[in-house]
């Protein structure tokens, strides 16, 4: 268990700044009372935090939660939006702490240590696990909490800002099967997260919607890495039955996708046409450019960085969720068969 300033304060029978002038080795302070704060010091086997003494005494700060860095490896979303969330912070005078974990349960761990030694005023995550268990028991605390994806449980102080990624993965795969697509993949991310989730089912309901066949072969987990994602490209390209279309649901897995097809002398669009999501600076050199969900990466940090300041500030919004809205960019990554007729 760690302990925090507020517990050796209450061990001592002293306040916390008194501690605070221990800590920091300051003299306006009698010697019985730091003979106390020392002793409790010692029972408890405190380990003072340098960061926490700092940002106790001289800054503001808010702590950004990413994902594992084995799952980020590559992806600009997260670099991006979490400079967004930096510039803005920086407006504000609040310092940022970044932070990663290595499952869920090291993840809460943390949270909690910096909630309780009140080294934050607020929390920004980068994406919604779909197990929401590290939600419920953050709120509890009574400290404000913007996810970057979907929330689905009622919280009393978590809010979520996010794009509809079922109803875009259901647009692009409507998109291909209008132009007369009917063997259509899905090359997905794993499945523990809302977005992964929701655009994989986006795509499932949209194949049912039109009567057309939802094969196993075809939702390939195309993992966090662009060499995860290349395995599920050869999988896709190489399998027996290859389809004539695949959405990719993250731009790691386009790029998978084009670069294997480059590889194999399979053509994008003649042999194998791609619609995906664009969210990085990459995207607009492919060639042949890509049909694709244009996600605003910049205005979902902008969002949620605002949200949480307008509520650190007591400014509590009507809406627990905000959605931002999409735009479909139709270019050259798809042919058209023929016109499907509904």
């Amino acid at each position: 268990m760690g302990y925090t300033i507020y517990d050796i304060a209450r061990v001592a029978n002293v306040s916390k700044s008194t501690v605070s002038r221990v800590l920091n080795n300051q003299n306006n302070i009698s010697e019985d009372a730091r003979n106390r704060v020392l002793k409790a010091i010692e029972e408890l086997n405190y380990q003072p935090s340098k960061l926490a003494r700092a940002l106790s005494s001289s800054f503001d700060a808010i702590m950004v939660v990413s994902r594992s860095a084995k799952t980020t490896a590559n992806n600009p979303f997260f670099s991006e939006i979490l400079q967004t969330v930096a510039e803005k912070a920086e407006e504000e005078n609040f310092d940022v702490i970044l932070q990663t974990a290595k499952n869920s349960s090291d993840e809460l761990e943390k949270c909690l240590t910096k909630i309780k030694g009140k080294m934050i005023k607020g929390i920004i995550m980068l994406s919604s696990p779909a197990n929401e268990e590290l939600f419920k028991q953050l709120d509890v605390f009574n400290i404000p909490i913007v996810v970057i994806g979907k929330v689905d449980g009622n919280y009393n102080n978590i809010f979520s800002v996010d794009t509809d990624n079922y109803h875009d993965s259901y647009e692009l795969t409507k998109y291909l099967i209008e132009q007369g697509h009917k063997k259509i993949a899905c090359v997905h991310s794993p499945l523990e997260y809302h977005v992964s989730i929701d655009r994989l089912n986006g795509y499932k309901a949209c194949m049912r919607d039109h009567e057309l066949s939802v094969r196993e072969e075809w939702m390939i987990d195309g993992g966090y890495t662009v060499e995860t994602g290349n395995i599920a490209a050869r999988q896709l390209i190489l399998g027996g039955n290859r389809p004539s279309a695949v959405l990719a649901t993250d731009d790691l897995k386009v790029m998978s996708i084009y670069r294997t097809a480059a590889e194999l002398g399979v053509s994008i669009p003649h042999d194998l046409s791609v619609v995906g999501y664009s969210n990085s600076s990459f995207i607009p050199f492919l060639t042949p450019s890509l049909t694709s969900i244009e996600i605003p990466v910049r205005k979902l940090g902008e969002t949620g960085v605002n949200l949480l300041f307008s509520i650190i500030s007591n400014n509590k919004p009507d809406a627990s969720h905000t959605i931002i809205k999409t735009e479909k960019l139709i270019q050259e990554s798809v042919l058209k068969r023929f016109t499907y007729n509904s």
